[in-house]
């Protein structure tokens, strides 16, 4: 065809960014044009889905292009059981049997030999496989291959929309595409800050944090860097298990603050499988692909034994019951029990580990016959309450996807029962002593905050703020060109921590600098007992430093934090970021971390007073070694760091994940000289903000 310009003629030419067109528009035909220079590819006719095969050369008048993508012939592997989810239903990663079609389909797009094969290989499945599993594999694949770990994947908002948004948006967004030809004069179409619930519901009160989009991306994200039932090397990622621990633990600490914030007490456990569930949530979410309307979960609705053919499943609530016992008998126990019935201590140092994979349940659990699939089957009974027999011929609530899951209240009771496991095993361990928490030589002697809007001291400020999202990517069947939705979240302004610390040593050392923070008192409005604000200790950064012999003052920004990644990764134009080299292996796999905006918690109009703590730790004895240099760390406390080991040597959490020395009763008298408790507060001003109006930050004299 004349006029064709072909990008890829062999093995030698092709390119990793290819791939990345198959993630527009999941459910339009591979063959159409893709993209905004409209690239096309040449598929092979055998390639084509039936029903497209007879229109093979009118397909080719309609859809030329002077851009297109030669698409190679290869010879397959058996694709039979990821064909086995239709497409239009439904997939989750908590389903045994989903995870095994999903597990297949990595394999097989690992097991590709070369580039060129392994984008064969995604063109032929992406009309036949399910768009959720196929997409779920194929980011999984992209993002472990050597040939293409450097590409930077579509945030999921981008490519399934209708997951993190009001149904109703997506009339209003096809609407304006089909009227308005000139993308740069399309409206933003606003998405409702209430739109699942009115003030009524006191659950509603925190929905800006279950519902917004950068938490639940977050969630999504980390599950794909930590997949749990495909190749053994893949996952086995350094202390993983604890990874799960950890990063649930925080998400739950970092909801019972938002809870303190507007006045309601922390989540009750889901730790009695009998009685009804008090909370209701309806999602008022339409999943464009699978047809089908989210459904919701009334108000003191039971959990049922699940009995579905479909899904291929069927477990009782007496098999979680079973479970949980076994998993608590072993803590109590000291030990574990492999498939080849053999003891495994759980040690200090180990122990957290090996218990995440079994309650994880991914392919590292030393023996899940006997310790079962607990948190995902967890997820799994919940999502069904409301068709646990699949009479009704209902798919799976917001509980059973990870992308939707913390939209849901009960995500967090849930996640307070598997929490309180790990806190069991975590309370049988020895408390730290004196000795394990000092830098003997160094004391941290002041702490100061001080945000960019205001001249107060010790005082963070949150406000809403208004951003955009490109759902064009998402719209199947709709004119091309960008169109935006708009969403209100949560912010803060932007603050610098200065911390002095001395070293009276007389010689250089080096430090990690721990920051975390927790409201300074309870639900009822009474200072905590150290045992239970420890479990309200989110972190807020950890970096080393070196420290001078005397005095040292430390300066560190709010947006260098280690827990959290930019605004702009979470919600990022494809077009316009790098394509290659290192920076863009740090854009893509960065793309995991707590949403920068929601960094701090809402606060109060009067302040919510917190107990804002530092702590330096001596980093001889927290440093990894053999780590290397590692490609990307920004976010490395919630999600690890890519091909390299965790960066601190501690136990996660640490000094916070064990119960205090004798004579600890509060948390000042848990201080050693190297840590230091500041009194700040976080003021909510219930106004829309942009960030880039709150002003900049006075150099310290």
């Amino acid at each position: 065809m004349e006029g064709r310009k072909v990008i890829l003629s062999n093995m030698a030419e092709s390119d990793p960014k290819t791939l990345l067109y198959l993630f527009e528009r999941p459910t339009e035909p591979v063959f159409m044009p893709k993209g905004d220079k409209a690239v096309v590819f040449d598929v092979p006719d055998e390639y084509l889905v039936e029903r497209y095969r007879p229109l093979k050369n009118d397909l080719e008048q309609r859809f030329g292009a002077d851009e297109r993508i030669p698409v190679k012939t290869i010879s397959l592997p058996d694709l039979s059981l990821p064909l086995q989810l239709g497409r239009r239903e439904q997939f989750s990663l908590f389903l045994p049997h989903h995870r095994k079609m999903a597990a297949r389909l990595i394999d097989i797009f690992m097991g590709m030999r070369n580039l060129e094969d392994f984008i064969s290989a995604a063109v032929y499945c992406r009309d036949r496989i399910n768009p959720f599993l196929y997409i779920y594999a194929l980011s999984v694949a992209i993002l472990h291959r050597s040939d293409t770990s450097e590409l930077q994947i579509a945030p999921l908002v981008e490519t399934f929309p209708d997951k993190f948004m009001d149904s109703a948006v997506f009339a209003q967004v096809k609407e304006e595409a089909s009227i308005v030809t000139n993308s740069e004069q399309r409206l933003k179409v606003e998405i409702p800050v209430d739109y699942t619930a009115s003030n009524l519901e006191i659950e509603h009160r925190v929905a800006y944090f279950r519902e917004d989009l950068g938490i639940n991306l977050h969630h999504w994200h980390w599950h794909l860097v930590y997949p749990t039932d495909v190749s053994r090397s893949i996952v086995k990622k350094d202390r993983r298990g604890e990874l799960f621990y950890y990063m649930h633990q925080q998400v739950l600490a970092r909801y019972n603050c938002e809870r303190l914030s507007n006045n309601l007490g922390r989540v009750k456990r889901l730790n009695n499988w009998r009685d009804p569930i008090e909370e209701g949530y309806f999602p008022k979410l339409d999943s464009q692909v699978a047809s089908r309307v989210w459904p919701p979960r009334f108000a003191n609705s039971r959990l049922q034994d699940i009995d579905r053919e479909p899904e291929q499943i069927r477990f009782d609530i007496q098999d979680l019951e079973r479970w949980r016992d076994r998993i608590f008998a072993a803590i109590h126990r000291g030990s574990v029990l492999n498939d080849m019935d053999e003891s495994i201590p759980l040690t200090e140092s180990k122990g957290i580990d090996i218990l995440g994979d079994i309650i994880e349940s991914s392919t590292l659990s030393v023996n899940r016959n006997l310790y079962g699939d607990l948190h995902n089957l967890g997820h799994t009974i919940i999502s069904f309450i409301h068709d646990p027999e699949n009479k009704n011929l209902e798919q799976f609530g917001v509980m059973g996807d990870v992308a939707t899951a913390m939209r849901d209240p009960v995500f967090y009771r849930w996640h307070a029962f598997i929490n309180d496991i790990f806190l069991e095993h975590k309370n049988t361990l020895p408390q730290y002593n004196v000795n394990q928490l000092d830098h003997p030589g160094v004391l941290v002697t002041g702490v100061q905050i001080l945000s960019a809007d205001t001249k107060e001291p010790n005082v963070l400020n949150t406000f809403w703020e208004k951003s955009d999202v490109d759902l064009s990517r998402g719209l199947d069947f709709a004119p091309k060109g960008s169109v935006f939705a708009q969403f209100t979240h949560l912010q803060h302004a932007k603050f610098r921590y200065t911390i002095q610390v001395e070293n009276r040593t007389g010689s250089l050392k080096m430090g990690t600098v721990r920051i975390f923070m927790a409201p300074k008192f309870d639900e009822r409005g009474l200072p905590w007992l150290f045992r239970d604000q420890k479990e309200m200790m989110i972190e807020l950064d950890k970096f080393v430093v070196p420290i001078k012999p005397g005095v040292n003052k430390l300066d560190r920004m709010s947006e260098q934090s280690s827990v959290t990644i930019p605004f702009e990764r979470s919600f990022r134009n494809l077009s316009q970021a790098p394509q290659t080299g290192v920076a863009l292996d740090r854009y893509m796999f960065c793309g995991c971390g707590w949403p920068h905006h929601m960094l701090i918690p809402k606060g109060t109009a009067d302040g919510l007073p917190c107990d804002l703590f530092v702590m330096v730790s001596n980093w001889a004895e927290d440093k990894v070694e053999g780590r290397g240099d590692p490609v990307c760390a920004d976010a490395a406390s919630y999600c690890g760091v890519r091909d390299s080991l965790y960066p601190d040597k501690r136990s996660m959490g640490y000094p916070f994940d064990r119960q205090p020395r004798p004579g600890v009763q509060t948390l000042r008298q848990f201080l050693t000289p190297n840590m230091y408790v500041q009194n700040v507060k976080i003021k909510f001003t219930n106004e829309y903000k942009n960030l880039t109006d709150g002003g900049t930050l006075p150099h310290r004299n």
